[in-house]
């Protein structure tokens, strides 16, 4: 009995622990690699590039995305294209809303950080709402009563403050991120309730399952994606960092710019 109770605990301090601290072992490799980061250059229209890039660590992040996509070529590729072919879009469709909403807490916490209560108002119904009515989260029923879905982390709060998003990184299976969006990836993790699962009731089971097949499927869902892009790209990981830092730009901007009233429109 002790030895069962030994391996699920093993079980949940693995799984909190690799995703809590993957960003951290980033920033230390980084640091041990002072010679894979650029130099700002002294031409000044160079200069000018090299700080709307915010990549000095380019010769690491190009290892790191090349390593990605061995092992999106050799392995997640095969994978995502066996898991379309196996599972019906139905079904993946409600393995996607699972995960949202299953994350909706971390949204939610996010939310009120950065003091937008509409917003954290929004999110607790649509976890209320998906989690009962929703079968667990398997079916969003919640955008069909107007709760509509959106994404809040705390990299994002941290960014509505003011805080410096930092270098850029690009970490394996993680993709994109900053250092500011690495720490908030840490945090949201330390929000998420299946990260804290009890012993017993097949809930670390679940866990289990719920990340691999979330994972799966958001590997399959981005497989034309990245297909097209390696493709019609020039320089893919280019594309991909300025594609990401502008998106994420405009979340933050969307999210310092919401301010709607804190009862929702049909109750006005």
């Amino acid at each position: 009995m002790n030895s069962q109770q030994d391996k699920n605990n093993s079980g949940v301090v693995y799984s909190r622990r690799y995703r809590a601290t993957a960003g951290v072992l980033a920033l230390l490799m980084l640091g041990a690699c002072s010679s894979l980061r650029n130099p700002p250059p002294k031409d000044p229209d160079d200069l000018a590039d090299y700080k709307a890039a915010n990549d000095p660590y380019e010769p690491l992040n190009r290892k790191m995305y090349n390593v990605q996509m061995w092992a999106y070529k050799h392995a997640l590729r095969p994978i995502g294209k066996a898991w379309i072919w196996a599972v019906p879009q139905p079904v993946r469709h409600s393995i996607s809303n699972l995960n949202e909403t299953w994350r909706e807490p971390i949204v939610f916490f996010s939310d009120v950080g950065a003091g937008k209560p509409r917003r954290a108002g929004d999110t607790f119904m649509r976890f209320v709402i998906n989690m009962s009515a929703g079968v667990g989260g398997l079916f969003d029923v919640a955008s069909l009563v107007g709760y509509k879905q959106h994404e809040t982390d705390p990299g994002m709060t941290m960014g509505s403050w003011g805080v410096k998003s930092g270098p850029y990184l690009f970490l394996p299976f993680l993709g994109p991120s900053n250092f500011r969006d690495t720490a908030g990836y840490a945090i949201g993790q330390a929000m998420l309730p299946l990260n804290y699962v009890p012993r017993g009731y097949g809930l670390l089971t679940f866990n289990w399952a719920y990340n691999i097949l979330g994972t799966l499927n958001g590997f399959a869902d981005s497989v034309d994606q990245i297909d097209q892009l390696e493709h019609s790209s020039l320089d893919p990981y280019s594309y991909i960092r300025s594609a990401w830092q502008q998106s994420r730009q405009s979340q933050i901007d969307a999210l310092k710019a919401d301010h709607r009233a804190t009862t929702p429109d049909w109750y006005n």
